[in-house]
């Protein structure tokens, strides 16, 4: 046997070693520790999600939030989004609050030349067949900053698309089993 093919066996039983030591230390259960499953729940397949319901006089903010939601949980989870009567599980969101806070003005005009969009809102994620909550929260915010002022001149609406994408992808990371 020369060097040469010593030298990959050696490495080859190294990187075996390494990666048995490396799973050794997963386990199945993520609250016990590093898991190499899926960071979601088991046993649901599909998930619901209706339009939410919006509680404040912010018009059709409800629609993006929902579309936003939907395709984030399309992207970054293992579910498929289809209609309460075939559903494993159900996302219930309720927009509570939307507020501008003017961060910073300007000196000469008195108007707000950075404006922060929050968003807050309740969500509640059910197992339909435990009839369960699997995660729950309240008075969940959003803020996104953006600057109406010249030269960029940004619209409202760029801010609350922006906190609307956020809070889909803030919302979808909750949906993670508990570690």
């Amino acid at each position: 046997m020369n060097g040469r093919g010593l030298g990959s066996i050696v490495s080859v039983l190294m990187m075996a070693a390494i990666a048995a030591a490396g799973l050794g230390g997963c386990v199945s259960d993520p609250t016990l520790g590093y898991a190499a499953g899926s960071v979601f729940p088991s046993g649901i397949e599909t998930i619901a999600i209706p339009i939410a319901e919006n509680r404040t006089f912010s018009r059709d903010i409800q629609f993006d939030l929902t579309d936003a939601l939907i395709k984030e949980v399309q992207a970054r989870t293992p579910y498929r989004v289809t209609d309460l009567a075939r559903a494993d599980s159900l996302l219930l969101v309720q927009i509570r609050d939307v507020e501008l806070d003017s961060i910073s003005r300007s000196p000469l005009t008195g108007l707000g030349e950075e404006v922060l969009v929050a968003v807050t809102i309740d969500f509640q994620w059910t197992d339909l067949a435990a009839q369960a909550d699997l995660v729950a929260r309240e008075r969940f915010t959003g803020q996104r900053l953006f600057v109406p002022s010249a030269p960029t001149g940004e619209r409202l609406e760029l801010g609350r698309f922006a906190v609307v994408q956020q809070l889909a992808r803030d919302v979808v990371s909750e949906l993670q089993a508990t570690w």
